[in-house]
């Protein structure tokens, strides 16, 4: 890690994550504090879910390094990158605050965005398209707290991997995808969202909401999710020519930092 911060940092047009869950223990915090400190961009969207207030709820679990991830927006936002925030379900008290307006920070409900090469994409967190959470928001937090005890399973599990020299492995997200109900529930999701933006003339769409990184088509329209930073540590990124790309962050800085030890190692043997 010391030798990528000694690299340039990565400059995007704009970045878009979301699923943060600051408060929450399976939040990865160190890991998006070093993405958020390797990259620059001119818009920053946070697609919802960044802090969860469900989690805080039941008892505070508010690290350095959740306070660390704020500071570091917020920092951003004072150096001129424009911060949108979309809340999501889990934050959805700053919905009372739609419209607030802080230096560079905005809350909007969601909001449109136009990428480099002219494309129109509706950008929001997703939720209101969630049956369950529509219908049953009790019944939404009996979910929550059983994807909860997963994600703890799930870091006694990477401690393990680490220990043998493995990279970071997601529990919760291989059986998610590859239980029926969950493949069946995230493509009508998917569906869902598309269509909206298809019913207003859009090229496509950002969101969050169901923990599930894609870029691909749906019936016409670009279908972005970005992530989170809770299973696969990702983002959407827009490059300055409007191309979109999904970061795996985890595997991206490992792939890095392989190559910089090589390139380490050729020095030293050129010498």
């Amino acid at each position: 890690m010391n030798r990528l911060r000694s690299m340039k940092p990565l400059r995007y047009r704009t970045v878009f994550i979301s699923d943060v869950h600051l408060g929450f223990k399976g939040c990865q915090a160190e890991l998006l504090l070093d993405f958020l400190r390797s990259v620059e961009c001119e818009k920053l969207y946070l697609v919802g879910d960044i802090i969860d207030c469900w989690s805080l709820r039941n008892g505070l679990y508010w690290p350095q390094a959740h306070n660390n991830v704020i500071r570091t927006i917020l920092g951003k936002a004072k150096h001129d990158t424009e911060v949108i925030y979309v809340p999501g379900n889990h934050d959805e008290l700053f919905r009372d605050h739609i419209g607030l307006v802080f230096g560079n920070l905005t809350i909007r409900q969601r909001d449109l965005h136009t990428t480099a090469d002219g494309r129109r994409l509706l950008v929001l967190h997703g939720d209101e398209f969630d049956s369950v959470v529509k219908v049953s928001p009790l019944l939404a937090r009996i979910g929550a707290r059983a994807y909860g005890f997963l994600l703890r399973a799930n870091r006694y599990v990477n401690a393990i991997r680490r220990g043998l020299g493995y990279g970071y492995w997601s529990l919760a997200a291989f059986l998610k995808h590859r239980v029926k109900n969950a493949v069946q529930y995230i493509g009508n999701f998917e569906q869902a969202v598309a269509h909206a933006a298809r019913r207003e003339g859009l090229d496509g769409l950002v969101c969050g909401h169901i923990h599930r990184p894609e870029v691909r088509e749906v019936n016409g329209v670009l279908y972005c999710n970005d992530g989170d930073w809770v299973e696969s540590c990702s983002a959407l990124v827009e490059h300055f020519d409007g191309r979109l790309e999904l970061l795996h962050w985890a595997e991206y800085r490992a792939a890095m930092e392989d190559n910089a030890s090589e390139a380490a190692a050729a020095l030293d043997n050129a010498a």
